[in-house]
């Protein structure tokens, strides 16, 4: 048992340090399922090609629909300009003397609307870059605020998000994305206000030590110029984001309403993404030519994306049949507290371990979930609280410098992790993971 112990944590602390180091975790997270496989005395080849396998498989089998659809409906807002148009219109709306809550506020808008973040980096980096050269500030300041919207309360807090962190624990307490409305909207003030102030404080400290713009050597514009878009091309960026929404939260409930048919939440999904994708597409029908390569491009884009997951979630499952895992378990299952805390530091600690917020927080359902459901049988509101506090600490260790969203954000503004990464990490780290641990203490004392 306590070499099976030794061998979870060698394992976990090996793909953090590879996957911080660059190393693809399609070949890490199996090598790290090894070590943890020959430490607890599991047979390697029943551990690869059974369990890791399985668990991968059945992760892509479920979600990748969610991955696919996102990511083709993220490259045509993208391509077409629609994304970029609305994200102007904002600018314009609010203005450079606000460069915090103008690069903020479009990137909150489009992860709500169901766009991927890594898609918002590569949408708003460009804009963001304008806004910051206008207000003369400095560069390295950009990756906190675009991640403060795009990965922050939008992917895990507001009620009926999109984002597949905020769908994974419907399958485990049989909610919906409108999960635990209050709570959701406490999160969101304790972890945006902070958040909010926090970077416009660092605005502030870089004016007073007299740092100014410069310039980014490798940064070039998509040119959108030469499709003479009109002005009112913005809405063609926002009527697209108002669909899937209101598909994800509303469809269902008018469906079960007046029919009696439940739709499952990953088939909700994939009805709101379908639906904003041929509302993105019949807006832009002028630009026929840029349709089929930009949808061409996100299917292509979405491989990617959910293997880097799947790996992860493969890693988790081979822990979760090892017998050290028995003993994590019931460390999580008799935390001080209620089942809510016990589920924030299990969420917090994967998503952290494996750099990945939907990763990480499958891992931990899967090998938890039941329990805690079956724990909850019949208490309505402390299954949607589940629900929530999952979703919300999903958001919180992921962001160690391994993530790959932190990678990306870092590689497209060039910049480093000692130039920029200590306002994502405590805008989309520190604060989050203080907020799950301090609002799963407080919930579950009133529940």
């Amino acid at each position: 048992m306590s070499l099976s112990l030794i061998g979870i944590i060698l394992g976990l602390v090996l793909l953090m340090i590879l996957a911080y180091r660059g190393y693809s975790i399609i070949w890490v997270a199996p090598v790290c399922a090894v070590v943890v496989a020959v430490f607890s005395g599991y047979a390697i080849l029943d551990a690869y090609i059974g369990d890791y396998m399985k668990g991968m498989a059945d992760y892509v089998f479920q979600w990748f629909p969610a991955f696919f659809l996102g990511a083709v409906y993220g490259k045509v807002m993208d391509l077409t300009g629609s994304a970029r148009s609305l994200a102007d219109a904002l600018v314009k709306l609010i203005g450079s003397r606000f460069a915090v809550a103008a690069v903020v506020i479009p990137c909150l808008l489009m992860t709500y609307g169901g766009i991927s973040l890594f898609v918002v980096v590569f949408v708003i980096y460009p804009m963001g870059y304008s806004i910051y050269r206008a207000a003369d500030l400095p560069r390295t300041l950009l990756p906190g605020a675009i991640a403060t919207g795009a990965f922050g309360i939008t992917m895990t807090s507001v009620p009926g998000t999109p984002q597949i962190q905020n769908m994974i624990p419907t399958d485990y307490y049989l909610t919906d994305a409108m999960a635990a409305p209050l709570l959701s909207i406490v999160a969101c003030v304790v972890m945006l206000v902070p958040a909010y102030l926090y970077l416009e404080w660092r605005v502030r400290q870089a004016r007073r030590k007299g740092l100014h713009f410069v310039p980014d050597p490798k940064h070039t514009e998509v040119d959108h110029s030469e499709k003479n878009l009109p002005s009112w091309h913005w809405i063609t960026g926002l009527i697209p984001l108002v669909v899937v929404v209101l598909m994800l939260n509303l469809f269902p409930r008018l469906l079960l309403h007046y029919t009696g048919i439940e739709l499952a939440s990953n088939y909700a999904i994939v009805v709101a993404l379908v639906c904003g994708i041929v509302a993105s597409c019949l807006l832009n029908l002028n630009q026929a030519k840029t349709l089929l390569p930009a949808i061409n491009e996100g299917a292509n884009g979405s491989m990617g994306a959910i293997m880097n997951t799947a790996c992860a979630v493969g890693f988790g499952s081979v822990v979760k049949v090892v017998p050290g895992f028995g003993t994590l378990t019931n460390l999580a299952l008799n935390m001080p507290g209620s089942i809510l805390f016990s589920e924030a530091v299990a969420v917090n600690l994967l998503a952290g371990a494996t750099g990945s917020a939907s990763g990480g927080m499958s891992i931990a359902l899967s090998a938890l979930g039941p329990k805690y459901a079956e724990m909850a049988a019949g208490n309505t509101d402390l299954l949607q609280a589940l629900h929530r506090i999952a979703s919300i600490s999903s958001g919180g260790l992921d962001t160690l410098p391994h993530n790959g969203a932190v990678l990306t954000l870092l590689a497209v503004s060039n910049c480093t992790h000692k130039e920029s990464y200590i306002d994502i990490c405590i805008t989309t780290c520190i604060i989050p993971l203080v907020s799950s641990l301090a609002l799963a203490l407080v919930w579950g004392l009133f529940i």
